[in-house]
C-alpha cells in the first residue's frame, strides 16, 4: 500500500464539487487495488481554500448549523461569514459528510490538509 500526496487548487471551484473529488481520493476509489473495507486512499492537500466560489445565491442564503446539545444551543453561521473567518471549515464539513459513516472516516479525515 503506497500513499501519494496529491495537491489540489481550490481556486474558483464550488465546495461540493471539490469535496466529491477529495472524498474519492481519500477513499482510494481510483486505485486498481480498491477494496471498500480497506483504507488505502491518498493524502490530499488543498491549496487556496479561501478562493472557493459559491454558485447562485448560496453565499447569501446558505447557513452552517451545529448544536451544543443543550436547550437553546443551536448555532448558525452564514456562509459569507464562514468564508471570511474560516474557509477551511467549509471544505472540511463538505468532505466529512461525503465520506462513508464507518470506522475509517476519522483516519481518512486526518489525511486531509487544507491551507488558506
Amino acid at each position: 500500500m503506497s500513499r501519494k500526496k496529491i495537491e489540489l487548487d481550490a481556486t474558483g471551484l464550488a465546495p461540493g464539487r471539490l469535496a466529491t473529488k477529495i472524498a474519492g481520493l481519500l477513499i482510494g476509489k481510483g486505485k486498481v487495488d480498491y477494496t471498500p473495507n480497506i483504507d488505502n486512499g491518498d493524502k490530499v492537500v488543498i491549496l487556496n481554500a479561501s478562493k472557493i466560489h459559491f454558485t447562485g445565491k448560496k453565499i447569501m442564503q446558505k447557513v452552517y448549523r451545529h448544536h451544543s446539545l443543550h436547550p437553546g444551543g443551536l448555532k448558525e453561521i452564514p456562509a459569507r461569514r464562514m468564508l471570511a473567518e474560516n474557509p477551511e471549515e467549509i471544505i472540511r464539513r463538505c468532505v466529512e459528510r461525503m465520506l462513508p459513516k464507518n470506522k475509517t472516516r476519522s483516519a481518512r479525515l486526518r489525511r486531509l490538509v487544507i491551507q488558506k
